[in-house]
């Protein structure tokens, strides 16, 4: 096929706002469908951004022009609609996390290959401006050979400001699942595939109430650990420490530093798309602060990458196989939270050559 790739959405809840913003933004990929399990949910965000066409998750699979369906459904449902979609002949971008177990997960990157389809998957925030502007400073060198780093998250949770935020403390959620895949898929874009980890994990409570929106004040129960420290080590024998905590009073979001042999560089948040580099040398007066340099869009991103590589023919940067080695090692700290020991990652990821300053989103590249 040639020209503007087609799209199609399922899932009409918070995040497919900010992902329509952006799809229907982009000139090289047309938004034909929205779908989702409420029809009216869908038939409204659709008519939100001038979509034709809305429905039920056949609406989208069912479409001939949809190339690629944009998996934004909740987590217990992400590998059953990204298999329904794969059956249909479709591309499959997922929201994160790939899946909330290895064995479904290994099971839709086999379904993909044989049906010859491709998987990417969230977060596509190393696509943005700032990530990428560090990722360049790292491999031309700025701080000599990457050793390790430290990474820090923690917040009072989301129950305060999220409407629906239930899901978030269940099993494939928690600070781990929802927001270790930002902060895990930066250090594979540094420092290559994730070996082993080993982890302690605790739940301030059992029980939280939602503080906005329509169900305000409803309790709901926690079942995964809502701090988490993980000790990580790579592939080449780097290592990190991280935090991923919803327990904290005080907000610390978005510290990710790199020490390398002849400085420390400062990422800006993992979850966002943009922010400037700073860099610490040995003796300096101050850091060095590197403005950002490349697109200034946000989640979509990498759909729209996915969409170009495939007219391409070449591999497109937020794959689904990154993202089960990101399961695969939250997996595996998970598991070394329950028995006290290194628990060894088996899969694999390639850390991927950065994208050209000029990679432009908004540029009409397929006609």
């Amino acid at each position: 096929m040639r020209g503007p790739v087609g799209v199609a959405v399922i899932g009409a809840g918070v995040i497919s706002k900010e992902y329509l913003t952006n799809l229907t933004a982009f000139p090289d990929l047309t938004v034909h469908v929205v779908a989702d399990l409420s029809e009216d949910a869908a038939r409204t965000r659709a008519a939100e951004f001038g979509i034709d066409t809305s429905g039920g998750v056949e609406a989208a699979l069912t479409h001939p022009d949809v190339e690629i369906v944009v998996n934004l459904t909740t987590p217990s449902a992400h590998v059953p609609v990204a298999l329904a979609a794969v059956a249909a002949g479709k591309h499959v971008w997922s929201e994160k996390p790939f899946s909330l177990n290895r064995s479904s997960g290994a099971g839709l990157l086999a379904a993909a290959e044989a049906a010859g389809v491709r998987l990417g998957c969230a977060p596509d925030t190393f696509l943005g401006a700032g990530l990428q502007t560090g990722l360049r400073c790292i491999q031309r060198g700025d701080i000599g050979t990457p050793l390790t780093a430290l990474t820090l998250m923690q917040s009072p949770g989301p129950e305060s400001w999220h409407p629906n935020p239930a899901f978030l403390f269940q099993d494939g959620a928690g600070p781990l699942f929802d927001i270790g895949p930002y902060y895990l898929t930066t250090l594979v874009q540094v420092f290559g595939s994730i070996r082993r980890v080993a982890a302690a994990g605790s739940r301030a409570r059992d029980t939280r109430v939602v503080g906005s929106g329509p169900i305000a004040g409803k309790e709901f129960q926690v079942s995964v650990p809502t701090h988490v420290s993980a000790l990580t080590q790579f592939d080449g024998g780097q290592s990190s420490q991280s935090i991923f905590s919803f327990d904290s009073p005080l907000p610390r979001t978005g510290f990710v530093e790199i020490t390398g042999t002849e400085a420390t560089i400062a990422f800006p948040d993992p979850n966002e798309f943009h922010g400037d580099v700073r860099i610490y040398r040995h003796g300096a007066a101050d850091w060095e602060t590197i403005p950002a340099v490349g697109s200034v869009f946000s989640r979509g991103s990498g759909v729209l990458d996915m969409a170009r590589a495939i007219r391409a023919g070449h591999p497109h940067r937020a794959q689904g196989s990154t993202a089960f080695h990101i399961l695969d090692a939250m997996v595996a700290t998970a598991e070394s939270i329950e028995t006290g020991e290194f628990v060894p990652v088996t899969s694999s990821a390639a850390a991927l050559d950065p994208l050209p300053e000029d990679w432009d989103p908004a540029q009409l590249t397929l006609t």
